[in-house]
């Protein structure tokens, strides 16, 4: 399989950083921009260092489903949802956001509009029909129609509300929604013009297209999060489960970020918690979504946990305890991918190995290196303590969890409970 070779590259920045997805609506009672920048401070100190807000616009009201309908059923693309507060609000949430360090994308939904949007009275050709003339309601999806990429007019109110979102309020990029049902070639002019007006912007597609790098920085992997689930639900065999990331990289460009992550809004509201999903094994799960080859994402909640499904058409605040359970967890698995250049992204100078033995059916773990930096993950992928051993790995390495160190000497025998794991990071010579 050919595999597609980029045309923009990556901003620098983006290379070790992490996503944070922030479900405004639930976050607070009040659901609004001044509420949320309260939680800055923590995020930052959790290691966070991208906000990627979903879709912050109005909502239709024609066909809503549910008291306060879908973000993604979009009224007007260049104003902020009264629920949430106002676009100077939403400046001053960035700027704040900038203040710490921090970087904030938003959620743009290119490919269908509201059933009420004022473009279906003033532009009707921007919209596809049915045989019969009715409007077409993509997907099954009745609360949002779809929008017409032959016109040219689409393109260029689209990119212009993008560009509205980087001249007015300063944002840092976007996350698409189901990019790959909107034509490439949009998504390549819509970037190689948005790129001049501000310099390093990060690019996520929702979708699994390997041909979408060509203009994306990060694409989802959703057959692993699916295959994690299957395998926790012994519907697949561990062997099976890494035939899936062996596909990642035979189908993806080597520098392709791979966004991995065990919930998201549509994972929590449809689907289930990650505790739902993965049981005992969430962690575990967590662990290898912030240090395999790619950007973790963390969703709304994740670190108090959150053991509840988020209701997605009414308000269905969170409830944070003020415990942060998972705080340190996070903080320690996000800032250690900061630390270490083989834990790097898409990067062709990082090599990532797998160091369990093929006879070992239940231990996964897998060594990143990047010249003299390394980085062990040993996950113990059973539901029952395993012992077993570590080939090849030589040196010193300290665990980064309770700070003992280890010497590597080709052969290491250890013991993990259920779903265990343990992370090394190499220490200076």
């Amino acid at each position: 399989m050919k595999k597609e070779t980029p045309v923009f590259t990556a901003a620098a920045w983006t290379y070790d950083t992490n996503i944070y997805e922030v479900n405004l609506r639930q976050y607070t009672p009040e659901g609004t921009f001044k509420a949320f920048a309260a939680h800055l401070p923590r995020l930052k100190d959790m290691g966070v260092e991208v906000l990627w807000f979903m879709p912050i616009h109005p909502i239709g009201f024609k066909d809503r489903h549910g008291a306060l309908g879908s973000y993604y059923s979009i009224r007007d693309y260049t104003d902020t949802n009264p629920e949430f507060g106002t676009v100077a609000d939403f400046k001053e949430l960035v700027a704040g956001a900038h203040k710490l360090g921090l970087k904030v994308i938003i959620d743009v939904v290119a490919n269908h509009s509201s059933n009420d949007h004022p473009w279906i009275q003033s532009n009707p050709e921007f919209y596809v029909y049915n045989d019969d003339g009715s409007l077409l309601h993509p997907h099954g999806w009745d609360d949002v129609s779809q929008l017409n990429y032959d016109e040219k007019g689409v393109w260029e109110a689209m990119i212009g509300a993008m560009q509205f979102w980087i001249t007015e309020c300063d944002v840092d990029g976007f996350r698409c929604d189901m990019a790959h049902l909107v034509r490439l070639d949009f998504w390549i002019e819509a970037r190689k013009r948005l790129d001049t007006v501000k310099e390093n912007l990060f690019w996520l597609a929702e979708c699994e297209e390997p041909g979408y790098h060509k203009v994306f920085d990060a694409t989802y992997t959703w057959k692993w999060m699916h295959g994690s689930h299957d395998f926790y639900q012994r519907r697949i065999n561990l062997i099976q489960l890494l035939e899936i990331l062996y596909s990642s990289d035979v189908e993806f460009p080597k520098t392709a970020f791979r966004l991995y992550f065990t919930s998201n809004h549509d994972e929590n509201s449809w689907n289930g918690t990650e505790y739902e999903k993965y049981g005992d094994a969430a962690r575990l799960f967590a662990v290898f979504s912030c240090l395999w080859n790619g950007i973790p994402l963390v969703y709304t909640g994740q670190e108090m946990p959150n053991w509840k499904r988020l209701k997605f058409f009414d308000k269905d605040y969170i409830g944070w305890t003020g415990k942060y359970e998972l705080h340190d967890f996070y903080k320690t698995l996000l800032e250690l991918r900061k630390q270490h250049p083989s834990l790097r992204a898409g990067d062709v100078n990082v090599s990532t190995s797998i160091v369990s033995s093929l006879e070992d059916t239940g231990v996964f773990s897998f060594l990143r290196k990047s010249d003299d930096d390394s980085v062990l993950v040993i996950l113990n992928c059973t539901s029952e303590g395993s012992h077993f051993r570590i080939n090849g790995v030589v040196g010193t390495y300290k665990n980064v969890f309770d700070g003992s160190v280890i010497h590597f000497s080709g052969e290491t025998d250890f013991f993990l409970p259920a779903w265990g794991f343990l992370i090394f990071e190499q220490k200076d010579s």
